[in-house]
C-alpha cells in the first residue's frame, strides 16, 4: 500500500514543500530511503523503530520504500521522523490515513515517541498556506512560532501517541492561536538599558543619534574603559522600531538558525549581534556544507557589533564589504545556491593602539614609534571606506560620573530619530531600495546632498587643510544631510557640514601625529 504524506525542506530562508511516498509490500524484509537524504534522514530507521514499537504499535517487517520528492533538493536533518512514521504505520494499514493529505507535518523523534523541535518552523508555516494545507502538526515548542501565520491551522504536539489519536479523532487537539499584531505591539520597545544609564559623553551620543538617523556605519575608536561598548550596546533603543514585515523576516532567519528561544513567537526588537574577534569568516558570513546564515544575516534589520576590530581576521572583516553594499550575501556550493539578507548597520570599536593609551589625556601610550599606524591598517582601506562615522571617545571625567542626575532617555533621542527618518521615507519613495541617507548612490548625492558657496568653501578648505582621502568626501555630504534632517532643515548648514568633517577623524594624515 502506498501512502503520501507531506514536509518541507528550508533551504536559505524559505522553504520547499516534501511529499514523502512510503510503500510498504509483502515480498521481502529491506528498508530503503530514497530521495537524496543526509545521514541523518537514513539514521531515522532506528529512530522511528523504536518510538513506533514504545508505543504499542509495530513496525513493518516488509521491503519498505521511502521516497523523498522532489528527488533532486537534498533532505538535511531529523525532522522527518514524524511524517515517515506516520506514512508507515498508514503503509501498513496501522491508522487512518484520510486526514494525512490535509496537513504538513515535521518533527524529530525521540526513541520512546517524544516529538523534539525542529529549525525553520515559520517558513514552513508559510509555505504551508501558500500550498493550500488546511493545517500544519509541529512540536509544541515551535507551535507559537508557526502560528504567527494566519489562516493555517497549527497543532503543537509532545508525542506522536498524540499525532496518531489526532488523525483519528480530530477534536482531542485544538490548534494554537497567536494574535501575531497584538504579539509584535507587546513586544515593541521594551528595553533594558537606556541612554540615561551614560554619564557625560554627549558629543558621542550626539555621533550615534546620527548614525541611527541616517543608517550611517559608525566606528567608536578610544582607550580601554571609555565607554565604547556601552555605548554600542544602547544604538539599538534609538533606532525606529521594527515594522511587522521587517519584525517576520527576522524571525525567519532566527528560526532557520535555530537562534529563537523557548516558545518565543515572533522577534519584536531589533536584533544585536556581537561576536567575538575569534569568528571564522565562515561563522560570520554564513555557509558550511549545508548552508546555514552568519552572523551578518543574523544581525538583518538591527545592529552587528564588531568590538576590538583590528583583532579580527583579516579574511572574515574582508568578506564582509559586498554584503554591506548590497546588503545581501549569496553563497553557492555544488548542489545549491542560497540567499541569506543582510541589511544592517555595522558599528565597530577599536583601541587607538595595542597599548590602548594613545592620545590619552592622563595616561602615557607605551607603544613603539610607528607601532599606531601600523595597529590601524589592520583594517583595510576598502572596508574602512564603508564607515561613515570615525568617533574618538574619551574618557568620561570623575565629575561626571559622580552627577545622579538622568540624562536624555532613549526614547527622547529616538522622536527625534524618527522624524529624520520620516524626512527620508518621503524622500526616497521613488527609488527602489534606498530607505535612508547612507544607501544613496553617487548619483543621488549629487542631486540631494547641494551645498550652497559657504558650503562648497568650507569642505575644500576641509579636504585641503585636514588632508582628507577622498573616499571622506561622499561620507560627510550623506552624514551633513542626516544633520540636516535631524533639524528638519532643507538645506546643508555650515554647522551640518562641520558636525560631518569632524567624525571623519581616521581620514586625517595627522591623525597619528596628535
Amino acid at each position: 500500500m502506498i501512502v503520501k504524506t507531506y514536509g518541507s525542506a528550508v533551504q536559505g530562508v524559505e522553504a520547499i514543500s516534501i511529499v514523502i511516498e512510503v510503500n510498504v509490500a509483502p515480498k521481502g524484509t529491506q528498508f530503503y530511503i530514497v530521495g537524496l537524504p543526509d545521514s541523518a534522514v537514513k539514521e531515522s530507521e532506528r529512530r522511528i523503530e523504536s518510538a513506533i514499537i514504545n508505543i504499542g504499535f509495530r513496525f513493518p517487517r516488509f521491503r519498505t520504500v521511502v521516497n523523498m520528492a522532489p528527488a533532486n533538493i537534498r533532505k538535511a536533518g531529523s525532522a522527518y521522523d514524524l511524517p515517515i512514521a506516520l506514512g508507515l504505520m498508514a503503509a501498513s494499514e496501522q491508522i487512518n490515513a484520510d486526514l494525512l493529505s490535509q496537513f504538513t507535518i515535521m518533527g524529530e523523534l525521540s526513541l520512546d515517541g517524544t516529538v523534539q523541535p525542529i529549525r525553520g518552523a515559520l517558513p514552513i508555516a508559510i509555505q504551508a498556506r501558500k500550498e493550500g494545507f488546511k493545517g500544519l502538526i509541529v512540536p509544541s515548542q515551535n507551535a507559537r512560532e508557526a502560528a504567527m501565520v494566519n489562516n493555517l491551522e497549527v497543532y503543537g504536539v509532545t508525542h506522536l501517541r498524540e499525532v496518531i489519536e489526532f488523525l483519528q479523532a480530530p477534536d482531542t487537539l485544538q490548534p494554537v492561536f497567536v494574535d501575531t499584531r497584538a504579539e509584535f505591539a507587546n513586544g515593541l520597545q521594551h528595553f533594558d538599558i537606556d541612554f540615561n544609564d551614560v554619564k557625560g559623553q554627549y558629543t558621542i551620543k550626539r555621533a550615534l543619534e546620527v548614525a541611527a538617523a541616517g543608517g550611517h556605519n559608525a566606528l567608536l575608536i578610544g582607550p580601554p574603559g571609555a565607554g565604547k561598548t556601552m555605548l554600542a550596546r544602547r544604538l539599538c533603543t534609538i533606532l525606529p522600531p521594527l515594522s511587522l514585515q521587517e519584525a517576520l523576516e527576522t524571525t525567519k532567519i532566527h528560526s532557520v538558525a535555530g537562534k529563537l528561544p523557548a516558545d518565543a513567537s515572533l522577534i519584536t526588537q531589533r536584533p544585536f549581534r556581537s561576536p567575538h574577534h575569534t569568528i571564522s569568516h565562515t561563522a560570520l558570513i554564513g555557509g558550511g556544507s549545508i548552508p546555514q546564515p552568519g552572523e551578518i544575516s543574523l544581525a538583518h534589520n538591527g545592529v552587528l557589533f564588531l568590538d576590538e576590530l583590528p583583532e579580527f581576521s583579516r579574511q572574515a572583516l574582508e568578506v564582509m564589504r559586498q554584503p554591506i553594499e548590497e546588503r545581501k550575501v549569496s553563497i553557492s556550493r555544488a548542489r545549491l545556491s542560497v540567499e541569506f539578507p543582510a541589511s544592517f548597520m555595522l558599528v565597530t570599536s577599536m583601541n587607538p593602539c595595542p597599548c590602548g593609551f594613545f592620545n590619552h589625556p592622563e595616561k602615557a601610550c607605551t607603544c613603539a614609534p610607528g607601532s599606531v599606524q601600523r595597529y590601524l591598517n589592520r583594517v583595510s582601506g576598502p572596508l574602512m571606506d564603508r564607515i561613515d562615522l570615525h568617533i574618538e571617545v574619551t574618557p568620561v571625567p570623575v565629575q561626571a560620573l559622580l552627577d545622579y542626575s538622568d540624562g536624555e532617555s532613549s526614547a527622547v533621542i529616538r522622536e527625534r530619530v524618527l522624524m529624520a527618518r520620516e524626512i527620508q521615507s518621503a524622500r526616497f519613495r521613488a527609488y527602489r531600495g534606498i530607505y535612508c541617507n547612507a544607501q544613496m548612490t553617487t548619483s543621488l548625492l549629487r542631486k540631494v546632498c547641494q551645498l550652497n558657496k559657504d558650503g562648497e568653501n568650507l569642505l575644500k578648505n576641509a579636504m585641503q587643510k585636514l588632508k582628507l582621502s577622498a573616499r571622506a568626501y561622499d561620507r560627510i555630504l550623506k552624514v551633513s544631510r542626516t544633520a540636516a534632517d535631524l533639524e528638519a532643515s532643507e538645506q546643508i548648514k555650515i554647522e551640518h557640514l562641520a558636525e560631518a568633517i569632524h567624525c571623519r577623524s581616521l581620514d586625517r594624515e595627522d591623525w597619528w601625529d596628535k
